[in-house]
């Protein structure tokens, strides 16, 4: 990690909830942002973030999401979220999170991420499908 990844560092991301973000369940009329995608948006807005920090062959995976999804965004509104990291404590990230549509606030939480070297990552994660697979039989 570069020492330019420290507490106060943010970014915003802006984008339209398209269809694909939205919820079906209750008919077209109520189509609004789903949680899950929203999730998914500050996974992605926190990951990227932490990338013009990292070493190359760094990563992160996200190991805890806690947020409160305060309000409805419709089909076709833009959503702005805000990240910023909270903590840095050794290869672990907390970030704070708050987001809004043109109305009002729609979720406010927060995000851990934990930075990974890609490649022991993925050795560890191939003797772990070896460990399954024998597991299997």
């Amino acid at each position: 990690m570069k020492t330019t990844l420290q507490p106060g560092v943010a970014s915003s991301v802006s984008f339209e909830v398209d269809r694909e973000r939205t919820i079906d369940f209750m008919g077209e009329a109520a189509r609004v942002y789903a949680t899950p995608m929203l999730v998914r948006d500050i996974e992605v807005a926190c990951r990227n973030l932490l990338l013009k920090h990292l070493d190359p062959g760094e990563d992160s995976v996200g190991t805890r999401v806690e947020i409160d999804h305060v309000g409805a965004t419709l089909l076709g509104m833009s959503v702005e979220l805000t990240v910023r990291v909270a903590a840095v404590d050794g290869r672990a990230v907390q970030f704070e999170v708050e987001g809004r549509d043109a109305v009002e606030p729609i979720v406010r939480g927060r995000h851990a991420r934990f930075v990974v070297d890609v490649a022991k990552t993925a050795q560890r994660l191939a003797a772990k499908a070896q460990k399954a697979k024998t597991l299997a039989g």
